[in-house]
């Protein structure tokens, strides 16, 4: 369901936020999310089912808007990355944030799939927020100097995809973290000529 244009009152806000934090929570459980139930979901925000589909329509609805939540809390970091670090070491932290933001994803798997099968554009804006985010930061680094000129957020974020896309061992993380440094020190070395 799309927000109202309207302030929800504050109570409504509230309830909201704890439905919207109950579903991270159960997404976020042992299988995946798939088997989590809407009546689970409410029961454990302190409200009714017909609260929950007041404010979400439908459970797909619910998922698309804890991920893009998600997406909102990662796509904010680079202004305060910015403004903490160097650019290069900023760059970083986000691509490490990354890696913790495919950690949600896997671990939100089962919720993920029932809406990776329909129309929704949920996928193609988060991947539009994240590849504007690392462009600001490439931009950045671009400007003090400490990055290489010839990589674009889109590439780093297509670079990414397939360092997040390992498969879920025990060593998944760590892998992914290696994997994300060697990809961090290439963008700081200027492009081969040639």
């Amino acid at each position: 369901m799309l927000p109202s244009s309207r302030p929800l009152r504050a109570d409504a806000r509230r309830n909201r936020d704890a439905l919207l934090a109950a579903a991270r929570d159960a997404f976020l459980a042992g299988d995946g999310g798939a088997d989590a139930h809407i009546e689970d979901i409410a029961r454990s925000a302190g409200v009714a089912v017909g609260t929950l589909y007041r404010h979400f329509e439908t459970r797909e609805a619910l998922v698309e808007e804890v991920y893009r939540q998600e997406v909102a809390e990662l796509c904010a970091a680079p202004d305060t990355l910015l403004e903490r670090s160097a650019p290069a070491e900023a760059l970083h932290r986000f691509l490490l944030l990354l890696v913790e933001h495919a950690a949600v994803g896997k671990g939100m798997a089962g919720a993920l799939a029932g809406i990776m099968a329909t129309d929704s554009p949920v996928f193609d804006d988060a991947r539009s927020q994240m590849a504007d985010c690392l462009d600001r930061l490439l931009a950045a680094g671009r400007a003090s100097g400490t990055l290489r000129a010839d990589a674009d957020g889109l590439t780093v974020l297509r670079a990414m995809g397939g360092v997040c896309n390992l498969r879920a061992t025990g060593a998944w993380r760590e892998d992914a973290e290696r994997i994300t440094r060697l990809l961090f020190d290439g963008l700081r070395y200027p492009a081969a000529i040639g």
